[in-house]
């Protein structure tokens, strides 16, 4: 999908409660999975053995760790939309609520929904309130449903 790009911070103001932007799919190959588990330490069976999960698993195959949803919401909404008015830095501020409403089998996509829920001014720059839904193509739940924050601070 085409970046949607938004001016300045008045015009995300404008927009907060619409779905902003839309990513790009990415696919959660099982190297990524297994990469993810080498850097936590969480190696359960359900994430890396394949085999035992094509015979045990309600799922039929591998699933990405949850938290390997989320960690990828930075880059999965930076395909979705862009600011033209100058940022120096942004940052991950925090998560208010997250859930993991589907499994991700390995060698699925996803991609990201933003709709901004808030945008307020903090000392150098702004704080943006977001509800981002993970999707998985081909799949009615999303993978994921989080509220995060971000801040924004001007050039």
């Amino acid at each position: 999908m085409p970046i949607r790009e938004v001016a300045d911070i008045q015009e995300l103001k404008s927009l907060v409660g619409q779905e902003v932007g839309v990513g790009d799919w990415l696919e959660i190959t099982q190297e990524r999975i297994n990469q993810f588990a080498a850097a936590t330490s969480d190696h359960q069976w359900i994430h890396e053995d394949v085999e035992r999960c094509r015979r045990e698993s309600p799922f039929g195959a591998t699933i990405a760790h949850g938290y390997l949803t989320l960690s990828l919401i930075p880059y999965l909404t930076q395909s979705a939309l862009a600011f033209r008015q100058p940022v120096r830095m942004g940052i991950n501020y925090g998560s208010n609520k997250v859930r993991f409403t589907s499994p991700v089998p390995a060698g699925s996509r996803i991609r990201a929904r933003m709709t901004p829920l808030e945008v307020s001014d903090v000392t150098g720059g702004w704080q943006v309130r977001w509800q981002v839904t993970v999707e998985i193509e081909d799949k009615d739940k999303p993978a994921c449903v989080a509220e995060v924050i971000s801040r924004l601070y001007a050039a």
